[in-house]
């Protein structure tokens, strides 16, 4: 019984690592999605179950997927060209990388970074090709709006991930076997 509770805790703090990771644009919704497969895996697959995580990895595939693109669709949206599209995509990867080491706040400099970059990204590759100032700035932070919109999109399908993980080890380690 000792070893179940330690292993519970366990899930417990990294669940709440993970979501805390993925609020900061980190994979942390893959450390949740880990810890639980390890868990269940501990207890033969019993304790969450198969068609559990398979289905909590759907939603965290959906929720990157959505992350990824949301920049992209919404600087679309504000008439993008697909070279400014592209940029607020590049630019919010190398923002996280490289505007993160200028803010040295970890995890923070990673969010700032990325949104700064998506802005930069869309709007220099807008006024490469149309010279617009004011298209390109609207394009910019159509593209920053979507980043943000994916983010918090990603960081709630995390929360809810977490959740289902927790509610069923606590539910199986008191009560049997998970639900379904």
């Amino acid at each position: 019984m000792m070893i179940d509770t330690l292993l519970l805790v366990g899930l417990l703090i990294l669940t709440a690592a993970g979501v805390f990771l993925a609020a900061l644009q980190m994979p942390g919704v893959w450390i949740v999605l880990a810890s639980a497969a390890g868990y269940d895996w501990h207890y033969s697959w019993t304790r969450i179950g198969i068609k559990w995580l398979i289905a909590l990895l759907v939603v965290a595939i959906a929720a990157e997927a959505f992350d990824f693109l949301s920049g992209l669709v919404a600087a679309k949206k504000a008439g993008a060209s697909r070279r400014a599209a592209v940029g607020s995509l590049l630019g919010g990867f190398l923002g996280m990388i490289f505007i993160s080491v200028a803010v040295p706040i970890p995890g923070l400099g990673a969010v700032i970074g990325g949104l700064i970059g998506c802005f930069l990204g869309a709007l220099v590759a807008e006024l490469s090709l149309k010279k617009d100032f004011a298209t390109g700035t609207r394009v910019g932070i159509f593209a920053t709006a979507g980043k943000v919109v994916g983010l918090v999109a990603k960081t709630s399908a995390s929360v809810i991930i977490g959740g289902v993980v927790v509610s069923l080890a606590i539910w199986s380690t008191f009560w049997g076997a998970a639900p379904l």
